[in-house]
């Protein structure tokens, strides 16, 4: 946020995803069907059977789901990735089951929905966790199941006639993927939040974002706005000095992505610059980006919607593409980060109180060992395949066992180069014994927050508990890369707080020796790196350390920054 926009007369306020900046008018998200619970099916203009009411809410759900599998199919990537998870959602037995005994025992279709919807939402969001955040996908599933079982259009994102800002309440990933990026400027949501699924997709869309933007929703149509980003704000009728400062900033964007070469300080000390990749087409998008490799493979990607897990062969000939794409770069692999939070139907832990803190990542190696020892087969099948060696680490590591035991089973299945994800404080603290364990680790400061913060990462009112400037968090990062230095071994992050070009000085200040992030970052955060010498990086580090807040830590960073680089990059 800038002190310019801060209380400035009818700018609304949020919390932005990414740093860029547009002008454009606001298009309204089509709200979800109005109908009383008690609407009666139609069938040539007379009231359907008890026989077609039936057959009628029975294929509104088969039609949703299978629109929604089409859409995943044909977006692919991220957005593939969740529409996928809203598919399987549309299709899943116990909510369809429950609707149509409501049907058949004579309750309308529409307050049958709603009453088993508002059942799994109660559960959803008691559960935490990722469990939460899917709310919004199930309310979404229901509002199209209403709407094809009375014969309604589909709620969502309109026809798009000119470039606009898509503005909602919130969004699911349906109307995300329906998206006509040809005419998409910005998203802007009054819910959600920097983690959610509107935010990851606009992220992969490079597209920018505001979420929890209070009265959003009461922005007229057609209205003009400039949505920033970086400021988090969105102001209606923008002036003429606005605007030129928008522009400003869009054209050093544009210079800034023509600069490809490898990341470095000021003073020459090297920092390796990576992107975040779900799939061989992410990594194939990779030419022209200037990365320098992958550092996170999200490999669940592979996993979802499927009602079995991948064989072998599935997963090697994915995992070769990925390596072939990148042509000898460096490939971080992270095995299956799936479980209690991201649920799969050959992997669900029934009855989990609290999945935020249940079985994932590593863990499921407890109840399903075949999951871990069939990907790490296939890796080093795509190793041999393309003479390329990956570096394979596990997510959720909470102990130096748990690091001990996989690396021992990585390097059994052939994979050369081991390393484990510092999510749980607890390994941070730990970082010394652990990384005698392992050749490299890599810091997932989303998760890492959470844990620290005891706050949900996908709360969006909770944001600020969450930002990635509290000193807590950065405690932890410093003596995970101190441990890294005093081994010798690299200590990276994969995390959001990479792609922030000011917190991306402060991890170089701590000792990280790469960043991750979405490739449309890269950009931002190789001019801001090339800019200061490791020496000031250090002395920003520590500041932010020193602080007593984590607004009060991203200030004292701000004022040691090269002006230049806060003009460029409007910080």
């Amino acid at each position: 946020m800038t002190a310019a926009t801060v209380g400035a007369p009818g700018v609304l306020q949020g919390v932005g995803v990414g740093r860029r900046a547009v002008v454009g008018p606001v298009a309204q998200v089509r709200s979800a069907p109005d109908v009383p619970p008690d609407a009666a099916v139609q069938v040539d203009g007379r009231p359907a059977t008890p026989q077609e009411t039936h057959a009628a809410v029975e294929s509104a759900f088969a039609e949703v789901a299978e629109s929604l599998r089409a859409q995943s199919a044909a977006a692919g990537g991220t957005v593939g990735d969740v529409l996928a998870a809203t598919a399987q959602m549309a299709a899943d037995n116990a909510l369809r089951t429950q609707v149509l005994a409501r049907v058949d025992a004579g309750e309308p279709p529409v307050a049958a929905l709603d009453g088993v919807v508002d059942m799994f939402a109660a559960m959803f969001t008691q559960a935490g966790g990722y469990l939460a955040e899917r709310v919004t996908d199930l309310r979404s599933v229901r509002d199209r199941v209403v709407a094809r079982t009375l014969g309604l259009p589909d709620p969502g994102v309109p026809r798009l006639a000119r470039p606009s800002v898509v503005v909602a309440r919130d969004l699911a990933p349906a109307d995300t993927a329906a998206l006509d990026l040809e005419n998409v400027l910005a998203i802007v949501t009054e819910l959600g939040g920097p983690t959610g699924h509107t935010a990851i997709i606009a992220g992969q869309l490079g597209l920018p974002c505001v979420v929890r933007v209070t009265g959003a929703t009461g922005l007229e149509d057609g209205v003009e706005v400039a949505v920033d980003a970086a400021a988090g704000t969105v102001t209606p009728h923008p002036g003429a000095d606005l605007r030129a400062e928008l522009d400003r900033r869009r054209a050093a964007d544009e210079l800034l992505t023509a600069d490809t070469a490898p990341g470095a300080t000021a003073d020459g000390h090297a920092v390796a610059l990576l992107a975040n990749v779900g799939t061989p087409a992410d990594a194939e998008r990779l030419g022209g980006s200037g990365a320098e490799g992958v550092g996170l493979f999200r490999t669940e990607v592979l996993f979802l919607e499927r009602t079995q897990a991948p064989t072998v062969e599935e997963q090697a000939e994915a995992y070769a593409a990925v390596l072939r794409a990148l042509d000898g770069r460096k490939v971080v692999v992270r095995t299956l980060d799936a479980g209690a939070d991201k649920p799969l139907a050959f992997a669900t832990q029934p009855d989990e109180e609290n999945p935020a803190l249940g079985v994932r990542g590593y863990r499921l190696v407890r109840p399903h060992p075949e999951l871990l020892r069939t990907q790490l087969e296939a890796l080093a099948r795509a190793q041999e395949a393309t003479g390329t060696t990956p570096w394979v680490m596990a997510p959720m590591i909470a102990t130096t066992d748990e690091a001990r035991d996989f690396a021992a089973q990585a390097r059994a299945a052939g994979v050369a180069t081991v390393g484990v994800m510092v999510e749980v404080p607890a390994v941070a603290l730990r970082a010394r014994d652990v990384l005698a364990e392992v050749d490299f680790v890599s810091l997932g400061t989303n998760d890492l927050a959470q844990y620290t913060m005891a706050t949900d990462r996908l709360r969006g009112e909770l944001a600020d508990l969450l930002d990635a400037w509290q000193p807590a968090v950065l405690d932890l990062v410093a003596a995970t890369a101190a441990a890294g230095a005093e081994a010798g071994k690299p200590v990276g992050v994969c995390g959001e707080s990479a792609s922030d070009p000011l917190m991306a000085l402060v991890l170089v200040g701590l000792g990280v020796t790469s960043l991750s992030m979405a490739a449309g970052a890269l950009p931002a955060v190789r001019y801001a790196v090339r800019r200061h010498t490791h020496e000031r990086c250090v002395a920003m580090a520590a500041a932010a350390r020193a602080a007593r807040s984590a607004a009060d830590g991203r200030a004292a960073v701000l004022a040691l920054a090269d002006p230049q680089v806060r003009a460029t990059l409007g910080l």
